[in-house]
Parts: structure tokens; sequence; C-alpha cells
């Protein structure tokens, strides 16, 4: 089975208030969505990615060509499960039913690989798949329309999803399209297969994937992508010694 990637980049990023989509911001010298597709590049088990841009995309065709090996491009849509949708056929006759894809945000630039890694591991034999979280730490209140607290909830088996989510080529296509059909608001592959009736699994990854979506996020990245760097020169000194 083979292992393909979509990263859905359509949005305007219309939070970060800036002219500029926040896959495009720059990062330690590149784009956000760069540094991205560089963590998903170095998936040894990977066949090709699928990037899925806004039709009026003018920001895609300035990424140099070292970015482009293995990658591919589709049409994005409006809504997050649209662009999915639209890379899931644009690897029609290349992916098979049982291969496994892997959706990732295009603004989630700090992902462990070894977190993805251990994430298929886990699903190797899960009949459904599942997605990368984090059990949450803080407090969760419910608020009404006016930001005043309504209640409390309760923690306890609370997680904050987060990506890539990994499922199965021809079952995710199928409750798409399903959802879709039924005009079914998704916000990510997860909630389609829980629609569907399939129960995904959480898999443990690290709090510092962290996703940009506001302006503070961007120096957030930085900083995370520093120690990480440093983190891994540090573990080659000490197996050098």
């Amino acid at each position: 089975m083979a292992v393909w990637a979509i990263v859905p980049a359509a949005g305007i990023g219309a939070r970060m208030n800036s002219d500029l989509p926040k896959q495009y911001l720059t990062l330690q010298g590149a784009s956000v969505i760069a540094h991205t597709l560089r963590r998903l590049a170095q998936l040894s088990s990977l066949s090709a990615t699928v990037v899925a841009l806004h039709p009026e995309d003018r920001y895609w065709s300035s990424h140099g060509p070292e970015l482009r090996e293995g990658l591919m491009t589709c049409t994005g849509g409006q809504e997050r499960a649209l662009s999915v949708l639209n890379g899931l056929h644009a690897l029609a006759g290349l992916a098979q039913d049982e291969d496994w894809v892997l959706v990732h945000d295009a603004v989630r630039p700090c992902v462990r690989v070894s977190d993805i890694e251990a994430m298929l591991e886990e699903l190797a034999a899960h009949s459904v798949g599942g997605l990368l979280g984090v059990p949450v730490s803080s407090t969760l209140k419910l608020a009404n329309a006016n930001r005043d607290v309504v209640t409390t909830l309760p923690r306890d088996d609370m997680w904050q999803a987060s990506t890539p989510q990994a499922f199965r080529y021809g079952l995710l296509r199928e409750v798409l399209e399903q959802a879709i059909a039924r005009g079914e608001l998704v916000t990510d592959e997860a909630g389609a297969m829980e629609l569907a009736g399939y129960s995904p699994r959480l898999v443990r990854g690290n709090a510092d994937n962290i996703k940009i979506t506001y302006p503070e996020d961007l120096a957030m990245a930085d900083v995370i992508l520093r120690a990480q760097a440093q983190e891994m020169e540090d573990a080659t000194t000490a197996d050098g010694y």
C-alpha cells in the first residue's frame, strides 16, 4: 500500500490581517507552505503530494523547481472538504482504494516527521484510519453569542485535533462525496468519517505541531523551528560521541 498526501492550500487567511495568504507568509526565509511540504517530503514512504490551490492563486508559480519534485496540483474549492475531494480526484488512477492518504494543513510547518511515521505505524492494522492530536490541558469554557460563559466543560477524554489525518483512499473519497452531496459541513476528514458512522483513532502527537492562524502564530512557529533544529543538532552531536 502506498502513501499519498493532500495539502489544502486554497484559503485566503483572512484572520492574519494580511493581503498575502498565510501559507505564503515568510518564515525563516521561505514560505510557510514550503516548510510544510519539505517536512512531508522527508517521509520515505510518500509517493506524491497533491496541493490544492485557489483558482486565482498568484503565488505558487514563484516557488522554485526544487520544491515541486514529487508534487501535483489541483484546483481547490471554497471549503476544505471540496479541496480535499479535488485532491482525491487528482489521484484517481494512481492511488488504490486501500492506500493511505495523509491530509495535512498547509499552515502546519512544524509537524514532526517522527510523529507522522509513528501514526502510520499505529494505524497500519486499523480498518478506518486516524489523526494526530494532543490531549486538552487547559480548562474549557462554553460561551454564548456574547462570549459570556455558560458552563465549564470537563476536559477528561478531550483532545485537540491536528494533522496529518490519515485514511484509506477509497473510504475517504466515499465519505467526503456523501457528506458534500448531503450538504453537511465537515471541518476535517475525521468529522466526515464520524458522520458516516466510523470511529477514527486518535494518535498522540507533539504539541509543537501548531497551526498558523493568527499573526502571533508566525512568531511562535519561528521559535519552534529553531528549537527543533537545535534538538536535531544536539542529537547528531550525541550520536557522534
